[in-house]
């Protein structure tokens, strides 16, 4: 399954700068990675000749001409570079099995083949089972956070009740759902809100 989770910093066209880059990030942690650039050499080559043409008389549409056909392989140039820079992220990405979000290595629990954040889940409704998790895993779900430190189901105050570590110095509540999210996430993981 293709990560989904990731922004595309190119710059397409006929520029003089063309070229394709794009940055993966973990849904629940701040690390990012970004794909080496790969200049577009038709875009920045599109770019060279309608400058000269420019200053030649009567040959605008020449110019004209190698801007759109550096414009239409742009896409087909953007999607082969895409798959690239998603084979080379995946060393370092993992799309969860259960919530289908793209975490980083250090946020993947092997063991359990599915992000810390739905690990934590699973442990917490196995304990609900018992009887004894059932409210904390539900006030967890309802906040959407989990405790950095200890990785204890947060209830949506600013300090973790287990271990008392400060959550609003990396988490950050989201304006339109309420949902407890990382700092440095720039889409809600619950709602997909932008911040």
């Amino acid at each position: 399954m293709p990560l989904n989770q990731y922004r595309d910093l190119s710059v397409i066209g006929s520029h003089m700068q063309a070229g394709f880059q794009f940055e993966f990030a973990c849904a629940h942690c701040s690390n990012t990675w970004r794909s080496p650039f790969k200049p577009y050499r038709m875009g920045q080559l599109s770019t060279l000749l309608h400058k000269f043409t420019f200053l030649l008389p009567g040959m605008d549409n020449a110019g004209r001409a190698s801007t759109s056909l550096a414009d239409m392989r742009a896409k087909s140039a953007r999607d082969s570079e895409l798959a690239t820079a998603m084979r080379q992220a995946e060393s370092q990405f993992v799309n969860c099995e259960v919530c289908h979000a793209t975490v980083c290595n250090e946020c993947f629990n092997p063991s359990e083949g599915c992000c810390e954040k739905c690990a934590v889940e699973r442990r917490g409704g196995a304990r609900s089972a018992g009887g004894g998790g059932a409210t904390a895993s539900a006030s967890a779900d309802a906040a959407g956070a989990y405790c950095p430190n200890c990785r204890t189901p947060s209830d949506g105050g600013r300090f973790c009740a287990e271990c008392g570590y400060d959550l609003a110095s990396t988490h950050k509540s989201c304006p339109a759902c309420g949902a407890m999210t990382s700092r440095s996430a720039r889409f809600c993981t619950d709602c997909g809100h932008a911040f």
